[in-house]
């Protein structure tokens, strides 16, 4: 097989950390969403997971298994120094949906150069028995009170990515432009670029989820990566 099993795309904003909902909880829809996408790809039983989320440099993380929630605004009681944002959305999200597999943590910088994304890439599709879950936001600049505020420009870019995403087409986000990411403060623009780079064959794309509440982007998206010969194996397999 050319790519991993399946790749679930899901946003990283702290309210889906439900303690910081509060009793109207702003990302029920989302966090549905996301949970649904997930346990639909756990489904086809992964060997291991793979969180691939940004943050402020890249690496693989070992040991801790949770984000610090106290530091977006709980009083809940210290957990160390935990994962990245990303990382720790993702990791809760696998725990939500009902994950206790083998889980890899992966972080990329926002500015990622293209031959680190080719080669992180290559990695993960030689992964073939895994589900890569990547965390990654559109534009943060769709309205006059969105933490970026209000970019025109955001609009057609997140309407581009939402076409790729739902159309599976990895060229267009294969080649995003990086520089117009950045301007708009795209979260997940090295995540974006990088699932563009993790097929190389026709996908079954869905995008499930498309919102910006509060003038960010999130989508949840699923790319099932696996060739029609992968699944007639599977069904002989399944019928012998």
């Amino acid at each position: 097989m050319s790519g991993p099993l399946r790749v679930v795309l899901c946003p990283h904003p702290p309210l889906l950390f439900r303690e910081l909902a509060g009793l109207q909880d702003a990302a029920a829809d989302l966090r549905v969403a996301c949970r649904t996408a997930l346990e639909t790809a756990l489904a086809a039983a992964p060997d291991e997971v793979v969180v691939v989320g940004g943050a402020e440099e890249s690496r693989r993380w070992e040991g801790a298994t949770a984000a610090d929630v106290r530091r977006f605004g709980t009083t809940a009681g210290r957990t160390g120094p935990g994962l990245p944002l990303s990382l720790g959305v993702g990791s809760r999200l696998l725990q939500e949906a009902g994950w206790t597999g083998p889980t890899r943590r992966q972080t990329v910088v926002a500015e990622a150069p293209d031959h680190e994304l080719d080669a992180l890439a290559a990695e993960l599709r030689g992964r073939t028995g895994a589900l890569v879950l990547l965390l990654g936001e559109g534009s943060t600049r769709r309205g006059e009170k969105a933490p970026g505020f209000l970019d025109e420009r955001a609009f057609p870019f997140d309407d581009a990515v939402a076409a790729a995403l739902s159309g599976g087409d990895a060229a267009a986000l294969r080649d995003l432009d990086a520089g117009l990411a950045a301007e708009l403060a795209v979260s997940g623009g090295a995540v974006l670029r990088l699932l563009g780079r993790l097929v190389t064959t026709p996908v079954a794309a869905e995008l499930s989820y498309r919102d910006d509440p509060f003038g960010v982007s999130w989508f949840v998206a699923t790319w099932d990566a696996r060739t029609p010969s992968d699944s007639a194996q599977r069904r002989t397999t399944s019928s012998a």
